[in-house]
C-alpha cells in the first residue's frame, strides 16, 4: 500500500472517529486549472482579435502556474487585478486593453472563465452576473 494511500485511509478513519465530515476536509494542492481554454481560443480567433492571441496565451500559461489559496494571493501578485461579487476576478491584460473575468473556486484550484474582451466590451457587462 503506498504512503498517499495509506494516509487518506488513515484520515478517513479519525474523521469516522470523531464524526466529522470527510467531505469538508478535502484540498487541492494542485495548481491552477483554467477552465475553458475555448473561450480565449474563441474570441482570438473573432476577425479583428488576431492580435490578442500572444497575450492571452500568456495570461493562460502565467495562470496555470499559479497557487492561489484567497484573493489576496492574487493581489499580492497581481497589483492590477480587481474583485467583485460572487468570487469573480477581473484581469487586465496588456496594460488594460484586454479584460479577463474569471470566477474562481480557491479550494479546487479553478478559474472558469466568463468573459473575453476588450476593456471597451467589458464596460458593458455586469462582471459579477456575466456567464
Amino acid at each position: 500500500m503506498s504512503f498517499l494511500l495509506f494516509l487518506s485511509l488513515l484520515l478517513r478513519i479519525t474523521a469516522f472517529r470523531l464524526n466529522l465530515d470527510v467531505t469538508k476536509m478535502v484540498t487541492y494542492t494542485a495548481i491552477m486549472r483554467i477552465i475553458a481554454k475555448s473561450r480565449l481560443k474563441a474570441y482570438w480567433e473573432t476577425s479583428g482579435n488576431e492580435k490578442s492571441q500572444s497575450y492571452l496565451r500568456e495570461w493562460y500559461h502565467f495562470c496555470s502556474k499559479q497557487i492561489w489559496k484567497a484573493p489576496q494571493d492574487i493581489k499580492a501578485m497581481l497589483r492590477n487585478v480587481s474583485f467583485v461579487a460572487n468570487d469573480r476576478v477581473i484581469f487586465n491584460v496588456k496594460g488594460n486593453d484586454y479584460r479577463i473575468v474569471c470566477a474562481v473556486d480557491y479550494a479546487r484550484q479553478a478559474l472558469f472563465i466568463k468573459f473575453v474582451g476588450t476593456h471597451k466590451e467589458y464596460d458593458r457587462i455586469k462582471a459579477a452576473e456575466v456567464e
